[in-house]
Parts: structure tokens; C-alpha cells; sequence
């Protein structure tokens, strides 16, 4: 899996028993290994005695916010599928991609269909965050319908059922009829523009953050800070996590939770809480044409501002 991933991987390769490694990936393209790197990955794994057989990617990616070109997303599906590897997909953030025409998504099933899973967590773009369903598409070669029918059979003894209604909302959603399509036209376009004005804070303070192209989120590399952080106690990511979590009032995850290096100063700050702290700022929010002249979202801001100006 590549290096950093969703926070979730890991601790799921871990709970069944596999051992999970991960591969460099470029900051511009995060969520697909570099294809070289995979390769030597796969074969030094081998000549340990070990032997991968699934590699995960996330070509719209959680935590980086960056979407890879389709031709390193080809380069690194030939290579794994090359070296007999199955891929799952991870597209939970595909339909958050802030301008789709100027960064197409390319998704691995569609250049290896009968190597590909693709797993989405519909919360992601399509549903609110508290309901719980997730959607799976295997091949239908191969050994695709093998996988389907062991995952439905472990669904099964789980217990593993979507409550009726919520099951209803997703099959509607995923329909995509017109008005859901239009609202998640204007939250990636609201979820863009925080980003942006996340990431110009974030520059302003000398700590780097790359152009968010996708998501809810945006990674900062705070480390030009060091010396400055370590005046408050600070460094690691894990110590990263904490300041920032308590002096925005919000959980900020450090970059050891998506399997980023602990010494290295990184965090995701994730746009929600920019958005309003109930229900009704939310939607004033979305439905705003000016939403960072909005009072909550401008005070959000600024508290932002305020916490990176300290570390100036």
C-alpha cells in the first residue's frame, strides 16, 4: 500500500492477521506507488520469504487530496498486475474531484477489469457521514466471482446488513439523479475553495502544503517549522497531532495515522469544521455564493491563521 494511505488500511491488514507494507509515493500523487518502487518492494518482499498478493491504491486520494495522472495510475496497475498482484481500488473520494476536467480520473478497473476490486464508502460524496454503507464491485472473471461470494458469505456471518431506509437513500443516490448531482456539485466546489484557503494560510507560514485536487481534506508538511514546533513541545507527528487538535479545538490526525513517517511534521486538516459547527451554518454555507465572508467560516479561518502565526 502506498505511503501515506487512508488511516483505516493498516490497522484492517493488521486485524486479519496479513502484514501490511507500504511504498513511496510522490507528493504531486499520492495514493499510487511509484511503479519502480512498488516493483522492488514486491521483489524484496519475496526474496525474504514473503508473498504479497493484493496491492491497494487510492487514485483520489485520502489523506494527500491529490488525484494521480492517468499514466502513473497505468505504469503502476501494469507493474503489480505483472507481478501477479491483485488490486483493490479504494474511489470513495472519485466524485470529490475539485475540477474533474482539468484533472480526468482514470480508475484502475478500467485498464485491468478482470485484476481490479473497487471499494467506495459512499459517506464520502453521496451520503451523510453518520450512515454506515460501503459498496464493492469484483470482476466478473476469473476469480472475481469467487471473492464476491467469500466476501457475501463473511457479510453474512457478520451479521453485516444495511438497515433498510439507509439502503433505499444509497441505491437513490447512487442513481444519481439530478438534484444530488447538483448538490455534490456545489460541496465540491465549497470543499475546494476552503481547501485553498486552508492551504494559502498554511504557505503563509512557511510550512508546504501541495494544491488540494480532490476530498475534504488537505496534508500539510509543517516541517520548515521544526524548530519553532519543538519550542512547544513538539517533534513528531503524534505530539503534531495533539497541539494542533487542542489549539484549533477540532481533531487534526497526524501523518502516523495514514502510516507516514512519526518523525516526519505532518497532519491533514480536514475543511468540515470550516463549514459551521451545527446544522443550519452548514447549510447556510453551501448554499452561500460568498461562503468565506460567511462569520462562521471567516472566524474559523482565523483561528487557523492565529495558530500558524504562532509557529512563524
Amino acid at each position: 500500500m502506498p505511503r501515506p494511505c487512508p488511516a483505516w488500511w493498516t490497522p484492517q491488514a493488521r486485524l486479519l492477521g496479513r502484514p501490511a507494507f507500504h511504498v513511496p509515493t510522490s507528493a504531486e500523487s499520492g495514493g499510487v506507488p511509484d511503479p519502480y518502487a512498488l516493483l522492488e518492494t514486491v521483489r524484496r518482499i519475496r526474496a525474504e520469504g514473503g508473498s504479497p498478493h493484493v496491492v491497494l491504491l487510492s487514485v483520489a486520494d485520502d489523506p494527500t487530496a491529490t488525484v494521480a495522472p492517468p499514466e502513473l495510475v497505468r505504469e503502476a496497475c501494469e507493474a503489480a498486475v505483472g507481478e501477479g498482484l491483485h488490486i483493490v481500488s479504494d474511489e470513495t473520494w472519485r466524485d470529490t474531484v475539485h475540477e474533474p476536467l482539468d484533472r480526468p480520473l482514470l480508475s484502475p478497473a478500467e485498464m485491468c477489469p478482470d485484476d481490479v476490486t473497487v471499494i467506495s464508502d459512499l459517506s464520502g460524496a453521496l451520503l451523510p457521514a453518520a450512515w454506515p454503507v460501503a459498496a464493492a464491485r469484483f470482476p466478473t472473471t476469473g476469480p472475481g466471482a469467487g471473492r464476491r461470494a467469500r466476501v457475501l458469505d463473511i457479510l453474512t456471518a457478520l451479521g453485516g446488513f444495511v438497515a433498510g431506509p439507509v439502503a433505499a437513500a444509497a441505491a437513490h443516490a447512487l442513481d444519481e439523479p439530478g438534484p444530488v448531482t447538483a448538490r455534490r456539485g456545489r460541496a465540491n466546489a465549497l470543499h475546494a475553495a476552503v481547501a485553498q484557503a486552508v492551504r494559502d494560510l498554511v504557505l503563509t507560514s512557511g510550512a508546504l502544503a501541495g494544491p488540494p485536487q480532490a476530498g475534504r481534506h488537505l496534508y500539510a508538511d509543517l516541517g520548515p517549522l521544526r524548530a519553532r514546533l519543538a519550542v512547544f513541545g513538539v517533534t513528531d507527528s503524534m505530539e503534531l497531532e495533539d497541539y494542533l487538535s487542542r489549539r484549533l479545538d477540532t481533531p487534526v490526525p497526524g501523518g502516523h495515522r495514514f502510516g507516514d513517517e512519526l518523525g516526519a511534521l505532518r497532519a491533514r486538516i480536514d475543511t468540515g469544521p470550516f463549514l459551521g459547527a451545527s446544522p443550519e451554518e452548514r447549510l447556510e454555507t453551501l448554499e452561500s455564493a460568498a461562503p468565506l465572508a460567511l462569520p462562521h467560516v471567516a472566524k474559523a479561518l482565523k483561528s487557523l491563521q492565529s495558530a500558524f502565526r504562532e509557529l512563524r
